[in-house]
């Protein structure tokens, strides 16, 4: 009789090998590698992208138009934006451009904007001149602040504005460009703002002197009367002596200088007799 012995297992070998434990490192190159990859491929794709867009046509000035110039021709702005056309409408600065703009003594302000496809839409401000400053012994056209905007010439024949003296400053000129007092032009800007809103006045206008800050004074065409009109309420007095020159004429034929500075009372000095006779 055979007699089979119970089996005690924790005498066994087991018959299969355990398995191996992999490489945390091995693993870690292996997602490293791929991640490589996938980041190349995606900068590729990204550089590629932006060189595309960068190359569209779409996308490059090709064209710039002009508005509300009227002193300046088309020209010249265009000359002041040689080398806009052909660059990409993404990267480049327009605000650099638009600095080049305002170099032109007749910008007072310019804007600049993209429009698509290809086009830089640039619309200007121009200085309005509103006098001819005698500086120095030279002209120059003024404009609406008593700034100078450019040297009197016969290129500007068609304007009728009144000459204003005594505005030179102090200082010596630089750079050809004569100095103007801040003071003056402030005053002669507020005289020309004023007798603007008033046009029948503006044009009767033929000299502004503005040697003294505190008072302005005019002369008219066809009248050799010194006007002293003060520092404020310039066209309310201008008009005032219009009201009273036929009378004060029959008076003092011969008028040196009216002063309206003080209110309801003008004071009239008659010009002095040659020859002492």
């Amino acid at each position: 009789m055979t007699v089979s012995a119970p089996t005690d297992k924790r005498f066994r070998r087991a018959h299969v090998s355990p398995a191996r434990k992999r490489s945390w490192f091995a693993f870690s190159r292996k997602r490293a590698a791929i991640f490589a990859v996938v980041g190349a491929l995606l900068v590729f794709a990204v550089y590629r992208a932006v060189e595309l867009v960068i190359s569209a046509e779409a996308l490059t000035v090709t064209r710039i138009t002009v508005s509300g110039n009227e002193r300046l021709s088309r020209g010249e702005v265009l000359s002041l934006l040689d080398g806009l056309a052909g660059r990409n409408m993404l990267v480049v600065s327009l605000d650099e451009w638009r600095q080049k703009v305002l170099t032109s003594p007749w910008v007072e302000d310019a804007a600049l904007r993209r429009v698509l496809p290809g086009t830089v839409d640039v619309v200007i401000a121009e200085r309005e001149p509103m006098g001819i400053g005698r500086i120095g012994g030279g002209l120059y056209l003024l404009d609406q602040h008593g700034g100078i905007i450019d040297e009197f010439g016969p290129n500007h024949a068609e304007f009728d504005l009144p000459v204003i003296d005594g505005l030179a400053g102090p200082k010596r000129a630089r750079a050809g460009v004569p100095e103007v007092d801040a003071g003056r032009a402030a005053l002669a800007a507020r005289v020309l703002t004023s007798l603007q809103a008033r046009p029948e006045l503006a044009g009767r206008v033929s000299q502004i002197d503005v040697t003294d800050v505190r008072d302005a004074v005019l002369i008219l065409k066809n009248d050799t009367a010194l006007i002293r009109i003060g520092d404020d309420q310039f066209a309310e007095r201008l008009q005032s002596y219009l009201d009273l020159v036929a009378a004060l004429r029959e008076k003092v034929p011969q008028i040196d200088y009216v002063d309206l500075r003080f209110g309801e009372r003008v004071y009239v000095r008659p010009q002095k007799r040659s020859g002492g006779g």
